[in-house]
């Protein structure tokens, strides 16, 4: 148990989540000694051996594991300090993933006093994203009035989560594609559907294509919050590539192509590396020596470009 216990910590710190999970599966063959050795780990005065523990009550689930880590976040609050505000991030995601109707009082009642406290957006962008995972129709007052009372600078996650809570999958195309919505109000909403992408709201997707599509080169160029948007929209659909990318129709991943060329052009000489991703995916052959003539310097960043072009090439050879 204490040799699964440092290699869960250090699969945690260097941010290997399968290989974590695999770990708190193996941990779980004897719950008991599982649940009594990560609730010791809330104990410990190093933070990252804290974060691990949170993130394997997470995986473990149930009813004790949201009593545990509602405990621990309000003794890691009242630290006032980074270590204390990084697990108690921690323990917010891993609420947020367990299925107990108490996880989501647990997240609210974390909100009510964030908006008490006035915190900083990334607090509350974490907040946003675990009530995402936990969503439910009774939470719209509740992000309503927190909305109401914290000037959150754009783009921000809660008030995203506020749209996705107000609108079915047809009203969020029509405000999608409503010009007079900053494309800030509609970052908010793509970082959210990053973190998780229901079914009903897949179709969606070609409505923040369009609103990308219809961004000018020019605009990209000058205003860093369109490359953001973009950037943002490029992420969503390689986060869930394998259910989007084939079913988009002919003419709307010519539209994404076209997208992903114009920002790679826009941030040139750093680049895109989504948009490039991207295009290995969704790009023609041609495209490779697109990628190459805008390949960065920075031998990293050059390696996606590299590996993206040498994809298309491949495509190109098979046709």
């Amino acid at each position: 148990m204490e040799q699964l216990k440092d290699e869960l910590v250090d699969a945690h710190s260097w941010g290997e989540e399968e290989r974590a999970r695999a770990l708190v599966s193996r941990l779980g063959e004897h719950p008991r000694k599982a649940r009594a050795l990560l609730e010791a780990m809330l104990q410990d005065p190093d933070a990252q051996v804290r974060q691990a523990a949170a993130f394997g009550l997470g995986e473990l689930g149930g009813a004790s594991s949201v009593k545990l880590l509602e405990q621990q976040l309000a003794l890691e609050e009242a630290r006032g300090d980074f270590d204390g505000a990084s697990v108690a991030e921690d323990i917010t995601l891993a609420l947020g993933r367990i299925e107990e109707h108490g996880a989501r009082t647990s997240l609210t009642r974390r909100l009510e006093r964030l908006v008490e406290h006035e915190s900083d957006t990334s607090e509350v962008n974490t907040v946003a994203y675990a009530l995402w995972r936990r969503r439910h129709p009774d939470l719209l007052p509740i992000v309503q009035r927190s909305l109401e009372q914290l000037a959150l600078p754009l783009p921000n996650c809660l008030h995203g989560l506020l749209m996705l809570l107000e609108k079915s999958p047809e009203e969020l195309s029509i405000w999608a594609n409503d010009a007079s919505v900053s494309v800030d109000h509609k970052t908010g909403v793509l970082a959210l559907l990053e973190e998780e992408l229901p079914d009903t709201l897949v179709s969606t997707l070609r409505s923040f294509i369009a609103v990308a599509d219809a961004l000018p080169e020019t605009t990209l160029g000058q205003h860093e919050s369109a490359v953001y948007y973009c950037d943002r929209l490029f992420s969503v659909l390689l986060e869930h590539m394998d259910r989007i990318l084939p079913k988009l129709p002919t003419g709307v991943r010519s539209e994404l192509r076209d997208v992903a060329r114009k920002v790679i052009v826009a941030t040139s000489p750093s680049s895109s590396l989504r948009a490039a991703s991207l295009l290995q995916f969704i790009g023609q052959p041609g495209d490779a020596a697109f990628l190459e003539a805008h390949r960065p310097a920075e031998p990293i960043l050059a390696e996606v470009f590299d590996r993206a072009a040498k994809g298309l090439r491949g495509l190109q050879k098979n046709q």
